[in-house]
């Protein structure tokens, strides 16, 4: 039987036991489709976690505390009022978690009041959004990691990589080379996008620094000049061209962040299809 939303969202937190957990986790490994709307559920939750998690950490106001603190005449509240009191403040934080989640579907397609520098299209700035999301993340950075094991492992995965997102994105995905601007592959995941899937690449050099690149089918007609913007320590290339969209982001200079553009702009040529290409990447 298919779980309903309900269990796949607890399967997502981690708060199913052992045993449903291993009912859901069946299901979707013989149902695709509902494996990647979860991937695209799991996206959302980053997302959502990245923006609001922050302010788990800020104090309450003194003055919210004071009114708790009080009743309406002045007085100290007594006990089963300030019970009540908890149990108001719970349901009001219930309240905004469960908005801010409802609006979570809606943060890959209007733009946060974070990158308030970046303007372009708004697929850019979500793949900015999915940048800060992932690159500092140590044990899960990517879905499909291509850095690990012997030579012929990582050829293999990136093989699965390339051939799995460009089925989901219905346009050809390859595993550009960075290694002579100093990056390494480290992976990839599958994204959402307005209209569908979207993917992003990782790649990393030997101080860690890291980069992504988010690949995404345009809409037909559509074409934008290479361009480049920057919002604080952040710093992003963006194009398309008749068939393939691609941003790459980075907190590295704007030289750097442009030699690797290049490359990945060169290397895209032979696969992109015949059509208004856009202006030469910007010296």
């Amino acid at each position: 039987m298919k779980p309903d939303d309900l269990q796949r969202s607890a399967w997502l937190d981690g708060e199913l036991d052992p045993e449903a957990a291993r009912q859901v986790e069946a299901w979707l490994r013989e149902h695709p489709e509902d494996a990647a709307e979860m991937r695209l559920w799991s996206a959302d939750r980053d997302a959502l976690r990245a923006r609001f998690d922050p302010i788990l950490d800020e104090a309450i106001p003194e003055r919210l505390q004071a009114s708790l603190r009080q009743r309406p005449g002045g007085t100290p509240a007594a006990e089963p009022g300030w019970r009540r009191h908890r149990l108001a403040a719970a349901l009001l934080l219930g309240g905004l978690v469960f908005g801010a989640a409802l609006g979570a579907g809606l943060a890959w397609q209007t733009p946060a009041p974070a990158f308030a520098q970046f303007g372009g299209p708004a697929w850019a700035h979500r793949a900015a959004v999915a940048h800060v999301v992932y690159a500092p993340e140590v044990r899960h950075p990517v879905e499909v990691f291509t850095a690990e094991g012997a030579p012929s492992e990582q050829r293999a995965q990136e093989e699965h990589l390339a051939r799995w997102l460009t089925k989901r994105l219905d346009m050809p995905v390859r595993m550009f080379n960075l290694r002579d601007q100093g990056f390494a592959l480290v992976g990839g995941r599958l994204l959402p996008d307005a209209a569908g899937p979207s993917a992003q690449l990782m790649y990393q050099n030997a101080e860690g620094q890291r980069v992504t690149l988010y690949l995404r089918k345009p809409e037909a007609g559509v074409s934008t000049a290479f361009s480049f913007q920057r919002d604080g320590e952040l710093g992003q290339f963006y194009w398309v061209e008749d068939g393939f969209g691609c941003a790459l982001v980075g907190k590295l200079p704007r030289e750097r962040l442009l030699a690797l553009a290049e490359a990945v702009y060169q290397q895209a040529e032979d696969r992109i299809k015949p059509g208004t290409a856009p202006a030469k990447p910007p010296v």
